[in-house]
């Protein structure tokens, strides 16, 4: 052989020192360790993701319109309701981050029967308006889907004066859906979707101080009050539309990576990225989020639980606060005289 060649020599296998054999056993635990963690943050993802709408009732002809339309999980419904051929309104407060939304939806799903029109939760004059205009340019509104919210924001008052909380979640989609009661009826079967939360549990309705003008304002506690009330007004619309050909339905969608939580992170910058990254393994997409809002809205056969609370795309109980009557009676008395329309309009 010729002076200087090289030689390449091969490791046997089982050869070595036996740190270089501790090594490979660690590094071979550590690859299965890795891919349990995989498997495991699937699976955990997977439950998370919840029930899934399996209903494919096509909508062709009939009209829907969702509220905080633009973003969330009320783009993706509108994204669904699209896709099956549903005429779509899209009702937002802000126009040109509407208008991108809706024809993103129109791109993606091939409808170009989807529309914005300007609603804004925080005026009364802004819901009465937009009704106004809606029953006298649309022929039909078979589902109403009440999305709109925001979560623990500020102590902020509404151009009527309301603590904003109660006022967007509640009280607006309140006279929203009563304004388009003769709409919802003349196209019956329709049904009413009005989102909620699992925050309803522990929250408590207090008559004498609605809007926290008298004791601290709590965000939390303000935020909870609202969903109770979005749960006892969809419990009492139920009740009072018995026989109309209208359902009303309430859902918890999850706990989603929206923006419905900034005033969050704005209250506990430094906690909230630090808690990003393993919060985002815990909660929805938004997508995922739409599931019972869209299965409440087209799934056939569910008029016989008009009234009732969903999550995970399932019948589940409202906490005891939610299921109590006699409350659900009186806020719906004390928020049509705050919105000033007859008790009886319903």
């Amino acid at each position: 052989m010729a002076a200087g060649a090289a030689f390449l020599v091969l490791p046997w296998p089982g050869a070595g020192s036996p740190e270089e054999g501790r090594g490979g056993a660690l590094l071979r635990g550590g690859a299965v360790l890795g891919a349990l963690l995989i498997i495991c943050v699937a699976a955990l993802r997977k439950w998370i993701a919840g029930g899934v709408c399996r209903s494919d009732r096509r909508q062709d002809g009939k009209t829907a319109l969702v509220t905080g339309a633009n973003t969330g999980i009320g783009k993706e419904t509108c994204r669904e309701l699209a896709r099956r051929g549903a005429r779509v309104v899209m009702a937002c407060r802000d126009l040109s981050r509407a208008e991108r939304a809706a024809e993103e939806i129109r791109a993606s799903t091939g409808n170009g029967n989807v529309v914005t029109r300007h609603l804004d939760l925080a005026s009364l004059y802004s819901v009465r308006q937009f009704a106004k205009d809606f029953l006298d340019t649309e022929d039909r509104l078979d589902i109403l889907i009440n999305n709109a919210g925001v979560m623990m924001c500020p102590k902020w008052l509404t151009e009527d004066g309301f603590e904003t909380q109660f006022a967007v979640n509640h009280l607006s989609h309140f006279l929203l859906t009563n304004l388009l009661l003769p709409k919802l009826k003349s196209s019956a079967p329709s049904r009413v979707v009005t989102v909620s939360s699992v925050a309803h549990r522990g929250g408590h309705i207090d008559f004498s101080d609605l809007f926290f003008a008298s004791r601290p304002y709590s965000p939390l506690q303000s935020y909870r009050q609202s969903k109770l009330a979005n749960v006892l007004f969809s419990r009492e619309l139920a009740r009072r539309l018995r026989g109309t050909g209208v359902s009303s339905f309430c859902v918890h969608p999850g706990v989603i990576r929206t923006e419905l939580g900034r005033h969050v992170e704005g209250r506990f910058p430094l906690s909230g990225a630090l808690l990003r990254l393993p919060a985002l393994l815990l909660m929805k997409t938004p997508r995922q989020g739409s599931q019972t809002s869209l299965y409440c809205a087209v799934t056939p056969g569910l008029e016989d639980r008009s009234g009732s609370y969903f999550s995970d795309c399932a019948v589940k109980e409202a906490a005891p606060e939610g299921r109590d009557d006699q409350v659900a009676r009186r806020l719906w008395t004390e928020s049509a005289r705050l919105v000033g329309i007859p008790d009886d309009q319903c």
